[in-house]
């Protein structure tokens, strides 16, 4: 998982830029998938949630596809429990929440259109990964 791949970095970074121009062109809205996903919890089921529902089912089976032909899946290895995996989940739910949107928001689609909200966004979502995988792999030697 660790090697350099560079069309395969292009190629999926071409795709998610084109899925957050198309949903800005074709319905108006940020490609962020915290807010589409907590759209489908709602359970209204409207034209909101026709989109919403199709954008993730699209994420879902591309990252299905992207696994059977492209790589191994049975490479992938995943050292949390279940007790650390809901703790996670619920930890990014929050940051999703207190940060007014996740990576693909601020990131993705923030940064392209300039937004100082969202460089502050993405820079504290970077310092806290790096801050958190030093932790764990160095001080506490996960």
């Amino acid at each position: 998982m660790t090697e350099f791949t560079p069309l395969a970095g292009l190629l999926g970074g071409s795709l998610i830029g084109l899925s957050a121009v198309l949903l800005m062109g074709g319905y108006g809205r940020i490609a962020g998938a915290s807010g589409i996903f907590a759209g489908l919890l709602t359970l209204s089921f409207n034209t909101e949630f026709g989109w919403r529902f199709i954008f993730i089912a699209g994420v879902l089976i591309g990252a299905a596809v992207s696994g059977l032909i492209f790589f191994d899946a049975s490479s992938l290895a995943f050292n949390g429990g279940p007790l650390t995996t809901i703790a996670a989940g619920l930890l990014v739910g929050i940051g999703t929440v207190l940060g007014s949107g996740c990576t693909s928001g601020h990131g993705i689609c923030g940064l392209s259109r300039f937004s100082t909200r969202s460089l502050a966004a993405t820079s504290t979502f970077m310092a806290v990964a790096i801050l958190t995988v030093f932790l764990t792999r160095h001080v506490l030697g996960a």
